[in-house]
């Protein structure tokens, strides 16, 4: 494999599938399979999960509740995503630990950046909730964090659609689809494919991020051989050249 310790971010409206509110069981089942390639194939797996499908902290702190009460109860949201993902993935036979930003001791784990790393050693699939335990700060800037202080080898960020596209290829059907983007471009041309402050973690740690299509069936083995699945942010050539 060409990447042996993976971050995934996976977004908590893609846990809806074909319900208006909540978890679909069937879509869990089906990353729970996808994870399980993985997981054969001896890959350390890391996965950060967002909460939208069940509370937006930022949507409601523009109708006017407090923002930061808003995030703490958009991490809360997490954790139940986290605990719902486990379960699937131990129904699959897999080791899986819930690690919490914040200290919800009853239902899951601290997250202790060296325990979390002893865990992947050990084969065990880590699913991080609560974000970065604080307010202001997204699930995909959460996910950069982890991902660096993890040393994870690729982030990828599990999307409804395939890659980065010029813009919303669900509204504009002639969007234009990268293959390949460096961590400045998508920050000029606005691209909105994560925040900006997820993006410049990366670009600082010369962190990889693999922006591709969840529910295609192998997708995420294929991510981790190095195939060109999605879309690839990385440094300019010439960054590389520089830092070697």
């Amino acid at each position: 494999m060409t990447y042996d310790r993976l971050l995934v971010k996976l977004s908590g409206e893609a846990l809806l599938g074909k319900v208006g509110y909540g978890i679909d069981p069937g879509v869990l089942e089906s990353i729970a399979g996808e994870v399980r390639s993985l997981v054969g194939a001896g890959i350390q797996l890391g996965i950060v999960i967002g909460g939208g499908n069940i509370f937006r902290g930022a949507g409601l702190a523009e109708s006017g509740m407090d923002r930061t009460t808003g995030d703490h109860i958009g991490m809360l949201a997490t954790v139940i995503n986290a605990l719902a993902l486990q379960d699937s993935l131990e129904r699959r036979g897999m080791h899986v630990r819930v690690m919490s930003a914040i200290r919800i001791n009853e239902v899951c784990e601290d997250f202790l950046r060296r325990r979390a790393i002893r865990h992947l050693e050990k084969g065990r699939v880590v699913v991080l909730a609560a974000g970065t335990g604080n307010p202001y700060f997204t699930t995909d800037s959460a996910a950069a964090l982890r991902a660096v202080e993890l040393e994870a080898r690729l982030m990828i960020k599990a999307t409804r659609v395939d890659g980065v596209f010029s813009m919303d290829p669900e509204k504009h059907p002639g969007a234009v689809r990268y293959d390949r983007l460096t961590y400045d471009e998508v920050i000029e041309r606005k691209l909105g494919v994560m925040d900006a402050t997820a993006i410049v973690l990366c670009r600082d740690h010369a962190m990889p991020i693999r922006v591709m299509d969840m529910a295609r069936r192998g997708a995420l083995l294929r991510a981790a051989r190095g195939d060109p699945v999605g879309s690839l942010i990385e440094a300019a050539p010439d960054t590389e050249t520089a830092h070697a």
